[in-house]
């Protein structure tokens, strides 16, 4: 485990910066700290002190890119009156979509699949972690008559199924035009209050 979480020095926050942009590079799954280190500027024994081990490290590295997630749910919630699912899972996508985000989706695909696979690893409980930190921005999306119904909690598990099958595709495949059609479409039907087959 990290060795401090509440109150990081600035070289454990710069560091972990660091390794945070060299994972967005290199992935997770076969990282191995002396090359990171030497990557970073640092060495294992600095990084194994501010960390405590390899898997401290991870944990620190999935909470980074959970927190850079989080920032952009939270801009959905600023407003007044609640967005709707159509418009918040629109705002989503686009996020999703542009290029530049291509790296931490690779990232979280890759600790999402992880978690699955490996409950018991550094990469444990950050699948269900994800799912119940977007179900909750999204149910803070829809009007309050709809959030606290069966049936609201239906349309946002659908958004958000949605966003996650397409998200997958397109890191797949990069064709951002096919999967943005579909992702559109699924929400003109969301926006109609129609289902995909009526």
């Amino acid at each position: 485990m990290p060795r401090s979480t509440a109150n990081p020095s600035a070289r454990q926050t710069e560091l972990l910066e660091a390794a945070y942009q060299y994972a967005l590079t290199h992935g997770l799954a076969d990282m191995s700290l002396r090359p990171l280190a030497e990557a970073i500027g640092s060495s294992t024994r600095v990084l194994m002190f501010l960390f405590g081990n390899k898997d401290g490290l991870l944990q620190a590295l999935l909470q980074r890119a959970r927190t850079e997630e989080l920032a952009l749910l939270d801009n959905l919630r600023r407003h007044e009156q609640p967005l709707g699912l159509a418009a918040a899972a629109e705002g989503v996508w686009a996020w999703l979509a542009a290029d530049d985000h291509r790296p931490l989706l690779r990232l979280w695909a890759e600790a999402y699949a992880r978690s699955l696979v490996e409950p018991d690893g550094p990469w444990a409980g950050f699948a269900r972690s994800t799912v119940d930190d977007w179900l909750n921005v999204l149910a803070d999306c829809q009007p309050r008559a709809e959030r606290d119904t069966e049936e609201g909690a239906v349309h946002r598990t659908l958004t958000l199924a949605v966003l996650r099958g397409a998200l997958l595709d397109l890191l797949a495949t990069g064709d951002e035009s096919r999967v943005t059609a579909a992702v559109n479409q699924q929400l003109a039907l969301l926006r109609s209050g129609k289902r995909a087959g009526d």
